[in-house]
């Protein structure tokens, strides 16, 4: 397979736990590489508090071929998103290609995903579209999860959960990532103008270790989610959010302030003793609280852009001289 001459490629693999596998895994990802011309690399092994022999491993690797095995390690387990974002920043390739420790994943893939980037993508997303994972408790809650995020975010992929992407180095040089926020990484990449798609990858059985996945994190990924969409939608106009919800709350309080206005006189009932009088108030102060929260949104927003000269576009490219 022929590749692109002088082109750079970085494999960023997140380690948690996974002294069996890692030698393994470098050797086929190196496997991999070697079936494609004109293609220079580094494997970037991100270590994030394994407590088993899990370094000692990735020192190992790295004496015996410094020239493509780097190994970084954390404090402490930060969570795998960090430990990507570790291996984003180390990362000097042109395109950068997160992959599970595991196993898997197949590096036999990342040919594919490269040609898939030549026809003019900036995101190729692995799908595991024959999951070896149990059904009830892994693939279902998968499928679920991913038809969730691909109504919200609007990005329509089979597979968020698949670590196996290839990304361009410009699309997530500029994205801070935090909590769960690495599967969200196609819509943020959309978000910002991206060309986006996916391909079938292969999928296998777990050799070693155990999966490091329950059902807590899945209630993370839910939360992110809502700040995905919110960063999506309203990161730059907070107010067209709060002050949506705030003007519908203001509209049912006054609603309500004229069905207590009819009752006390058309019925005779006291106001201080009927309850749309405390709807009323709830809901007037709440929506005046919504407003509030908006106009201190768009301050943090101005604030956030205005003083760190931060840009609100991404441009894709540039004709003549700056």
């Amino acid at each position: 397979m022929a590749g692109p001459v002088g082109r750079f490629l970085s494999v960023v693999v997140p380690v948690f736990n996974e002294q069996e596998s890692l030698r393994p895994l470098c050797q086929e990802i190196s496997d991999a590489f070697s079936r494609v011309d004109g293609l220079s690399y580094e494997i970037i092994l991100v270590d994030d508090g394994s407590r088993d022999g899990s370094f000692e491993v990735m020192r190992a690797l790295h004496e015996e071929d410094a020239e493509h095995v780097k190994a970084i390690r954390l404090r402490r387990n930060f969570g795998q998103t960090a430990a990507l974002a570790a291996g984003f920043d180390a990362a000097r390739g042109d395109i950068i290609i997160p992959i599970d420790a595991d196993l898997q994943n197949d590096p036999q893939d990342i040919p594919h995903l490269i040609d898939k980037m030549d026809e003019g993508y900036d995101v190729v997303s692995g799908w595991r579209a024959d999951r070896q994972d149990r059904y009830w408790s892994r693939r279902l809650p998968s499928i679920l999860a991913n038809g969730l995020i691909s109504t919200i975010t609007g990005v329509r992929l089979h597979d968020y959960g698949c670590t196996l992407k290839a990304y361009h180095r410009d699309v997530v040089k500029h994205m801070n990532l935090y909590g769960e926020q690495h599967r969200f990484l196609p819509a943020l990449a959309s978000w910002a103008g991206a060309r986006v798609t996916e391909i079938p990858v292969n999928h296998r059985a777990r050799e070693f270790g155990r999966s490091k996945y329950g059902i807590g994190r899945t209630l993370r990924v839910i939360l992110d989610l809502i700040t995905v969409k919110f960063l999506l939608s309203y990161s730059t106009k907070p107010m067209q959010v709060f002050g949506r919800w705030g003007f519908v709350s203001i509209l049912l309080g006054v609603g309500a302030g004229l069905i207590t206005t009819v009752d006390k006189l058309f019925a005779g009932l006291s106001v201080n003793r009927n309850g749309w009088t405390f709807i009323c108030f709830f809901f007037l102060l709440g929506g005046l609280q919504l407003i509030g929260l908006g106009l201190l949104g768009e301050i943090s927003v101005r604030t956030y852009y205005e003083s760190q000269h931060k840009p609100v576009y991404t441009v894709r490219e540039r004709l003549g001289k700056e």
